[in-house]
């Protein structure tokens, strides 16, 4: 993957800034695309930030970093698809609905994109649901070995629930103290 361009669709936030340290690392090229009017262009951290019609046409990977919403429903979509090259992936870990699944089937059956990685399906999040029965995205991960189809199951490891509750644990008590803790409290965003 050494020199492959890596999008992030909504690749400003928290995990989506840790997801590009590591593609950097492993000498990726990586762009974002972020609401309309965050400024384009590369920051100091080593990613750019380009137009979505940009990051499509450019990248080798593409990865959907959004919430769900009004504005996310159906973002990736059979217009999208139609800018992506043909040798490039999608891969969605985000919400199921951000992919517009009758299109994802019909790209991946016209060889528009190389194939597509999920592991979310529905619009649900802790667990999110599973994908359902009857869904197309079964026949097309029967008829290519390019799909792949995994269940959001990260949340669900003992040490990932543990883990949240040691931090919250620790930032009560480090508010109690009045020491500085990985949440700022005027916004309530978290402290990078």
């Amino acid at each position: 993957i050494q020199g492959k361009t890596f999008g992030i669709i909504g690749g400003l936030g928290y995990i989506a800034s840790r997801i590009s340290a590591k593609a950097l690392a492993l000498g990726m090229k990586v762009i974002v695309s972020d609401v309309p009017s965050t400024p384009l262009g590369m920051r100091d951290s080593g990613v750019e930030v380009v137009s979505f019609d940009d990051l499509l046409a450019r990248s080798d990977f593409v990865s959907t970093m959004v919430p769900l919403n009004k504005h996310t429903t159906g973002l990736v979509n059979a217009a999208a698809f139609d800018k992506m090259k043909p040798s490039a992936y999608i891969i969605n870990t985000a919400r199921g609905p951000i992919i517009d699944q009758a299109a994802l089937v019909d790209a991946l059956r016209k060889k528009k994109i190389a194939g597509a990685a999920l592991d979310v399906f529905g619009e649900g999040s802790a667990p999110p649901p599973p994908l359902p029965e009857d869904s197309p995205l079964y026949d097309v991960f029967q008829e290519f070995d390019n799909v792949i189809l995994t269940p959001h199951i990260g949340w669900q490891r003992l040490e990932a629930r543990q883990r949240v509750v040691d931090m919250c644990g620790d930032n009560i008590s480090k508010f109690a103290r009045g020491e500085p803790m990985n949440i700022n409290m005027e916004t309530g965003l978290p402290i990078r």
